[in-house]
């Protein structure tokens, strides 16, 4: 049945719809939608549906559904959870999520905590819903918003429920997983001991990482609103085993022991059944997690709900999370764009002198003899930067649940132990530049291969910072 519903939804998905609105959900006969629209953060319209038991019952629960990461997700993406939650006798609120103000590089918990206000204001709305009984649900990226929002005084949320939901900060978790990902693929060494975390955190200096930093700690311990808190156990995005002891010493540092915490086996990140260990998502939810959330929403509502309840399978976390802190201002982004700039003069300067000599006939002695090691200090530097950074680019892309490091030769992927290869060469071809600089004829030569020598003397610490020079 779950299969035809998300079928359904891919033929309406494909029909043309009118500007900022969605076609509601095409549902079996024993639910109903209702399309609403609402104001979110910044005044912005956001449309969504309300599903509805058709024999639904007044005074009824309610539950606002907060996307996971992703840029103008539309309601049909949570449709597997909105009819579960549905048939459980919720009303189910889900929305489109906004597109403006929010992409890869972009984006505000606040304002999405707005958004999701909003969405609860209008569900408590809803004829036949008790307002009193409405919740949030929030997964993955929802999982730091959610909290927000039920933090909020008088948010008019009665409780909050998270699925893959992180302690860690946004930084750490997406570190971790890119991390987790290539060793899932085989990988090791300084490809993820050190280039990858690295990267990260200068691309979070740099401003191009949303909320690196965001402590969900001190949120969760504002919470005061009963928990419920789902992992599947082979989450591959947020470390399962490190996040629920955080998750819970947050809530009891605030004084909440009204949290439940439910492990559901062959599950994945967003706890729907997984048959390759968290790589693949079926449509279909994890056995018992639509019944638990029905369940313990009705005890939640009704002042029942469980105390510091912990049940399930244990986690599967074969490494643990690591720190990103933020770079020193050698490390710094300004500092690694100022790097590449001297590399770029450097190295490339010395093939463009060549071809400028050459077109203007400069007399071979004049011009000096051309050095092997000089041209593999330029050649071999802009290949290991710029080849270096478009892999590990590549690699944190394609990062998280199954990487693509590439062809591999033990745990080291062979495009990155050529690229090591080529950094030890540079250095290699630098000292040796540094004899044919002092041999050069010219002032003009030996400017041309100073700057290069320079270029590669800074080349080494860059290289050892990215992992290029270790193991």
């Amino acid at each position: 049945m779950m299969k035809l519903l998300v079928a359904i939804f891919a033929v309406l998905s494909a029909l043309p719809l009118p500007a900022g609105a969605a076609a509601p959900p095409g549902l079996p006969a024993d639910l109903t939608s209702t399309d609403v629209s609402f104001r979110g953060a910044g005044g912005l319209e956001l449309h969504g549906s309300v599903i509805s038991p058709a024999d639904a019952r007044p005074g009824r629960p309610g539950v606002v559904l907060v996307h996971g990461a992703g840029t103008g997700t539309p309601r049909e993406k949570l449709l597997p959870e909105a009819v579960a939650f549905a048939r459980q006798g919720l009303s189910v609120l889900v929305y489109d999520k906004r597109a403006k103000g929010y992409s890869t590089f972009e984006r505000s918990y606040p304002q999405l905590a707005e958004d999701a206000l909003g969405a609860v204001a209008t569900l408590r709305r809803r004829p036949g819903v008790d307002p009193a009984k409405v919740g949030i649900w929030g997964l993955s990226e929802g999982g730091w918003v959610a909290p927000l929002a039920a933090a909020r005084p008088s948010s008019g949320i009665a409780f909050v429920i998270v699925v893959g939901a992180n302690a860690l900060s946004p930084l750490r978790q997406q570190a971790w997983a890119v991390a987790a990902g290539l060793r899932k693929a085989g990988a090791g060494g300084s490809l993820v001991g050190r280039a990858e975390p690295n990267l990260y955190r200068v691309i979070a200096d740099g401003g191009l990482f949303p909320e690196p930093y965001h402590d969900p700690e001190p949120v969760l311990a504002r919470v005061r609103q009963p928990v419920l808190a789902i992992w599947g156990v082979h989450d591959l995005l947020t470390p399962p085993r490190e996040t629920p002891p955080l998750f819970a010493d947050a809530l009891e540092a605030g004084g909440n022991r009204r949290y439940t915490f439910r492990f559901f086996p062959q599950a994945d990140h967003a706890a729907h059944l997984t048959p390759d260990g968290g790589v693949t998502r079926l449509p279909e939810l994890a056995p018992g997690y639509a019944e638990l959330v029905g369940t313990w929403v009705g005890e939640a509502t009704s002042g029942r709900a469980p105390v510091a309840q912990v049940s399930g399978p244990a986690p599967v976390q074969a490494v643990g999370s690591f720190g990103v802190p933020p770079t020193a201002w050698w490390e710094s982004a300004a500092a690694q764009v100022v790097a590449l700039l001297l590399f770029l003069v450097a190295f490339g300067g010395y093939p463009v002198v060549a071809v400028v000599r050459r077109v203007r006939r400069v007399r071979r002695r004049a011009a000096g003899v051309p050095s092997v090691a000089a041209r593999v200090v330029s050649a071999g530097g802009l290949v290991a930067i710029l080849g270096g950074f478009a892999y590990l680019f590549h690699v944190i892309m394609t990062g998280g649940k199954l990487a693509a490091p590439g062809p591999m030769l033990g745990d080291r992927p062979v495009l990155w132990l050529a690229l090591q290869a080529v950094a030890v060469a540079t250095v290699a071809a630098t000292a040796i530049t540094v004899t044919t600089w002092r041999r050069a004829g010219t002032r003009g030569e030996r400017v041309r291969l100073g700057l290069l020598i320079a270029g590669g003397a800074v080349f080494v610490p860059w290289a050892l910072y990215w992992g290029l020079l270790l193991p």
